[in-house]
């Protein structure tokens, strides 16, 4: 199975929509794919929304940034859906992410690993394939 999604070639990132589904609400967040963090990170207040606490957490993380060493969590969030297909049980990696782009997370390697994708940059498009 294939799916498109499509971006906007003119933004700085490539953003796209992504919904969470945690134990009391749904959310859609914005998100920037990005193939250089391995792991897809969501910010802390996303999960606050949806019902998570680090109290959930599975365990502690650091990421190292440019702007120096970020302390978070892993969490398993009950779904994970974007660029046309769902994870159930998707472990996530939360940290604050300093930026102006209003970001509320990061798509990385340990979803896009699953899948084989094209970038279409300059058509503003990401064509997705389940392995």
């Amino acid at each position: 199975m294939k799916h498109e999604t499509r971006f906007d070639p003119q933004a700085e990132l490539i953003m796209v929509d992504a919904t969470l589904r945690g134990p009391r609400d749904i959310k859609i967040v914005r998100m920037a794919i990005d193939t250089a963090s391995a792991a897809t990170v969501i910010v802390p207040e996303v999960l606050d929304d949806i019902g998570y606490s680090v109290r959930d957490g599975t365990g502690r993380t650091s990421v190292t940034t440019a702007v120096g060493k970020e302390h978070g969590f892993l969490l398993k969030v009950a779904e994970f859906e974007a660029l046309g297909f769902m994870l159930p049980e998707f472990t996530v990696n939360v940290f604050d992410l300093a930026n102006g782009f209003g970001l509320d997370g990061l798509i990385g390697l340990s979803f896009l690993n699953q899948f084989n994708y094209e970038v279409r940059s300059a058509e503003g498009r990401i064509l997705v394939e389940k392995i």
